[in-house]
């Protein structure tokens, strides 16, 4: 029996999957005649073509779905065991800081702004989670502590992703401007404003491997602070239900589940598993040829990922909703991005 659930996930896994993996193929070979731009943009760019014109069907849904999730977990615990863990110490405690105080403003305005653009409380909590720790991950994280619907749910995810991807070019002539490219600053620009892992590493990838790998460290301990702003969340929005609306059956029982689930409540297993490896590594029990092959597989499935996030945002969704939606999140980008340069240069980062 479990078998032949096996093979069916597999089969429903594999159609959207491939179909990933050909764009972060094609992404490979595009990026060879355009090496500043790289390979990593140019996947997230031909998932967003793909999945919103030949690649539509629901048939796609899951395997794409597995690449953004999964593959990229995968990728960031093998990055660990490249990474030793006095490089983690070079982010400092003005670094920390940064990022808290970076998550907190961005709450607070995505919270201001949705009222001033009199959306639902719910909506807005989403939004303010998603653009503060880590996109997608944070919305489901948060959404079952205030019992969103699929409707917010899945445009706050539509808005965060597709806010995330244009502000990921756009913090790249920025970083230049003010920073030259400076590796710690410019890795605290991208690693404290961009909403995913991914466009997080394509980011870094258009500048060098060490604003990538720094910027990566600066967004995995934004992701630990997740189980806070997940806490704080389901104690100052407890009541949030009975004030605005009646519960349906599948929301009163994702309620309990997540009753049940709350004492677990935890940071996320890739975050432990980079952790742990990174560890290994700095302990040198990780051999050189194996941290390498960990580089290289890692890298690969960076960009089926970065693919399977493109194919995920949904152009037309975002469409439907008018252009209040995308002034939302426009509003919110410009925001992070005016906040992280004031931040940076107060607590010079």
């Amino acid at each position: 029996m479990k078998g032949e659930i096996v093979i069916k996930n597999i089969k429903d896994i594999l159609p959207g999957f491939l179909v990933c993996l050909i764009l972060a193929l094609l992404a490979i070979y595009i990026g060879k005649f355009v090496p500043n731009l790289g390979a990593a943009p140019i996947a997230i760019f031909l998932g967003l073509i793909a999945g919103n014109t030949f690649f539509t069907k629901a048939i796609y849904e899951k395997g794409s779905k597995f690449s953004e999730g999964d593959l990229l977990s995968y990728s960031i615990v093998l990055l660990g065991g490249t990474l030793s863990i006095t490089e983690i110490f070079k982010l400092g405690i003005s670094g920390i800081v940064f990022i808290i105080l970076q998550m907190i403003g961005t709450i607070a305005i995505t919270i201001y702004i949705g009222k001033k653009l009199k959306f639902s409380k719910k909506f807005k909590i989403l939004m303010a989670s998603g653009n503060a720790v880590c996109g997608s991950s944070a919305i489901g994280a948060t959404s079952p502590v205030i019992n969103a619907g699929d409707s917010e749910k899945g445009l706050s995810i539509t808005i965060v992703n597709l806010t995330g991807t244009i502000l990921m070019f756009a913090l790249i002539p920025i970083a230049e401007y003010f920073y030259k490219f400076n590796t710690h600053e410019t890795s605290a620009l991208l690693g404290g404003i961009l909403q995913s892992v991914g466009q997080v590493i394509a980011a870094g990838s258009m500048v060098n491997d060490h604003v990538l790998e720094m910027a990566t460290l600066f967004k995995l301990v934004r992701i630990i602070f997740l189980v806070f702003v997940v806490t704080w969340v389901s104690k100052k929005y407890k009541n949030l239900d009975s004030k605005e609306i009646v519960e349906d059956t599948e929301t009163f029982l994702e309620k309990e589940a997540y009753k049940k689930r709350k004492k677990k409540l935890a940071i996320p297993w890739y975050i432990i598993g980079f952790f742990i490896l990174c560890l290994l590594f700095t302990l040198k029990l990780i051999p050189g040829e194996l941290s390498k092959a960990f580089k290289f597989i890692s890298g690969k499935f960076e960009l089926i990922a970065l693919a399977g996030i493109g194919m995920r945002v949904k152009i037309k969704e975002l469409i439907s909703q008018g252009p209040k939606a995308s002034l939302y999140g426009l509003l919110v980008g410009i925001s992070q991005i005016i906040l992280a340069l004031l931040l940076i240069k107060l607590l010079k980062v």
